[in-house]
Parts: structure tokens; C-alpha cells; sequence
């Protein structure tokens, strides 16, 4: 990079923090970070023109889990860390509408649905099986039963005679949230430079020196919201997860009007007006969409037309508009990674494709640990 002393000495120069991301998490941080460091100098690095994950590519899901993935998290993690998990998810939901309003981030609360495929027999029966027991561990947290059977209304095609319906979930623009997160960010003297990708990073003890390809520079301390991209960082705890996504042209007469689960959360539609919004198909192969690549597979994009043809709109004609994909951090684990890694190294990852809802709380316990 061709510096000048101005850019050196107002960007580069004495920096106190610097986060990498400007996700939902990155800018959590840094906008806790000002409260509690109102004089601090504080720098995002973002290496896409916009934040380059999954915080302006997600579906804008406002939830914290379909009652068949707390089914299956059930298997994987004791109770009390899978109500911790949702606890905190809907803290994080909470957070993040008391910072920016309902209105900023166009929250609609129309509630959520789960619809079962004819021949999922096997997994519709163990939720509405499981579902008494779920709302009896939920109802300390949400003071009331969360899901509940419902006849499907929406005309959906080749599914089991009941959806569950939540209450609690809701849809956000999430176009709308980051743009408004980037103002406040901006607005509260915190500096945001695009397109800088990190090369490497050495704690030094004092400080850390931070390389930007062939330039670097000190910080005092330097905080990682890279999530999908953290699998180097966390020694594999972190592994990618793209997202494909499509959304068709407007639809007359849709009358379609919620957030939608199917097949374990592995698919999720919603509307955005009058047009379809749906997402998934990760599991048709799992070694390809674990990547930080971003793109479609033929595979991917024929399930989901497919879906939208015989599921989700049987009697109706669309017309596909546009097409994209997200990476989402996963593991092992479903509880997010919030940890000091040496003495001035920190990182907020693996949201669980939760981001919407849980990464205001974590990109602000990063900010906590410094």
C-alpha cells in the first residue's frame, strides 16, 4: 500500500483496538467498545466492500431454533446448554432491537412455522411427540408454550396434516439492520476501512502487529468476528458453511406470511412481501458447501426450485429473480467460541447460523473480554 503520512497518521496511528469483521459481531464489539472506551481509537478491517459472511446475506430470520433442531441439539448437548443456548439467543434478539428499533430493522412479528414432508413420518411424529416436554423446559425463559400443532392454511403441498407454530419468531430486513449498524458505528467515531484483508498477526506482547499484505501496523489489542472464516484462527473449531439462497420475482395474490423450517432447519423459506425468499440444502452435500467459496451448485439450486414447486407453491407460477449464498460458521459445538487467544488476541466465532440472533450478544461478551 502507497500511504500517505495523513492516512498513516488518522488511520494507522495509535490504534487502541482493532476488530477484523464488520459483521453483526464485528460491529457489536466495536460499538461496545466505544461505551466503554469513549477516547479509544477504534479500527474495523473488512475484507469484502461489505461485511463478507453472512451479515448481509442471511434470510433475516429473527429465531432461536425450529422445535426439530432443539429436538436434535437435545442429542448433542446436555438441557441446560441447549437453554442456555436458546437463552441466549433471545437475548441477543432482545439487544439487538433495543439498539436500533424495530422500525430501522422492519421487524414483523408474524411468528414462525415447522412443516414436515409427507414422508418425514419419522421426524414429525418425535416433535409432536417431544413437543409437551420442549415447551416444559422453554416456559421458565418465554413464560408461556412456545410451539404449538396448527392446521396448515397456506395451501403448502405434500406435507403432514400439522405445522408447529412459534409465537416468538419474527422476520427482519437484514439489509436494513447492517446499514443501520454501519451508521451508528460511523457516527460514533469508528473508523471502517473495506476491502483489507489480513495477512497475519504477532502479538508482541505490548501490542500486536498487524500485517495488510505488505504494509502493517501496531494496535493494542486485536479482535477476530471473522466466524465462517475462523477456521485457521480456532485450530479447526470453526468450519464453513455456505449458504445457498434464491428469491423469486413478486407473486400476485401471495398470501404466504412468516419465517418457515423444513427437513431439521436444513431448509427455510419466508416471505419478503409478495416474493419467496427460501434457502438451504447444505445436507444434499456437505464436503462441497463446507467452503469459504462463494456460489451455487446445480444440486443445491434444483432441490430448491424443486421445493418451491411442489411444497411451498403447488398451484402458483414464479419466476426466479436473483440468487446468491452466505457462509455461516459451524462445529462440533453449537455454543459460540468467545475467548482470548494470547495476551492482546481475542475472537467472537462459530454463531451456528444463529447470527441474526445471537451475534449482537457475542460481538459484545468480545467486547467484554478486553
Amino acid at each position: 500500500m502507497d500511504l500517505s503520512y495523513w492516512e498513516l497518521k488518522n488511520w494507522f496511528t495509535d490504534v487502541d483496538y482493532a476488530i477484523v469483521g464488520s459483521g453483526i459481531v464485528g460491529l457489536h464489539a466495536a460499538l461496545r467498545l466505544r461505551e466503554r472506551f469513549p477516547e479509544s481509537k477504534i479500527l474495523v478491517l473488512e475484507k469484502g466492500i461489505l461485511p463478507q459472511g453472512a451479515s448481509t446475506k442471511n434470510a433475516g430470520f429473527a429465531c432461536f431454533g425450529s422445535l426439530s433442531e432443539i429436538i436434535d441439539d437435545l442429542k448433542s448437548h446436555s438441557e441446560e446448554e441447549v437453554i442456555h443456548l436458546i437463552q441466549k439467543r433471545w437475548k441477543g434478539l432482545q439487544l439487538l432491537r433495543k439498539r436500533l428499533g424495530d422500525d430501522t430493522i422492519d421487524f414483523k412479528p408474524y411468528g414462525g412455522y415447522e412443516l414436515f414432508l409427507k414422508d418425514d413420518e419419522s421426524c414429525y411424529s418425535e416433535c409432536v411427540g417431544k413437543l409437551p416436554f420442549i415447551n416444559e423446559i422453554l416456559r421458565p425463559l418465554f413464560k408461556a408454550d412456545v410451539f404449538a400443532k396448527e392446521v396448515d392454511r397456506f395451501g403448502f403441498g405434500g406435507i403432514q396434516e400439522y405445522l408447529v407454530f412459534n409465537p416468538f419468531e419474527a422476520q427482519i430486513d437484514t439489509g436494513n439492520m447492517m446499514q443501520a449498524l454501519l451508521k451508528e458505528s460511523v457516527s460514533k467515531n469508528i473508523l471502517i476501512l473495506n476491502q483489507q484483508i489480513v495477512t497475519s498477526y504477532f502479538d508482541k506482547g505490548n501490542g500486536v502487529e498487524v500485517a495488510l499484505g505488505d504494509f502493517s501496523f501496531s494496535t493494542k489489542k486485536i479482535l477476530f468476528a471473522t466466524n465462517g472464516f475462523a477456521n485457521e484462527l480456532t485450530n479447526g473449531a470453526v468450519k464453513p458453511a455456505r449458504a445457498q439462497v434464491l428469491i423469486t420475482e413478486p407473486i400476485k395474490n401471495l398470501d404466504i406470511k412468516g419465517t418457515f423450517h423444513l427437513d431439521r432447519g436444513y431448509y427455510y423459506f419466508r416471505n419478503i412481501g409478495d416474493r419467496i425468499l427460501l434457502g438451504g440444502g447444505r445436507n444434499l452435500d456437505f464436503e462441497t458447501e463446507n467452503t469459504t467459496e462463494f456460489g451455487q451448485t446445480e444440486i443445491v439450486q434444483k432441490k430448491l426450485e424443486q421445493l418451491l414447486k411442489e411444497v411451498i407453491l403447488p398451484n402458483q407460477d414464479f419466476q426466479i429473480a436473483h440468487r446468491w449464498s452466505g457462509i455461516m460458521g459451524i462445529g462440533n459445538s453449537k455454543n459460540p467460541i468467545v475467548s482470548q487467544l494470547s495476551d492482546n488476541v481475542y475472537c467472537g466465532v462459530r454463531l451456528g447460523g444463529m447470527g441474526v440472533a445471537i451475534g449482537s450478544l457475542i460481538g459484545t461478551e468480545l467486547a467484554e473480554l478486553v
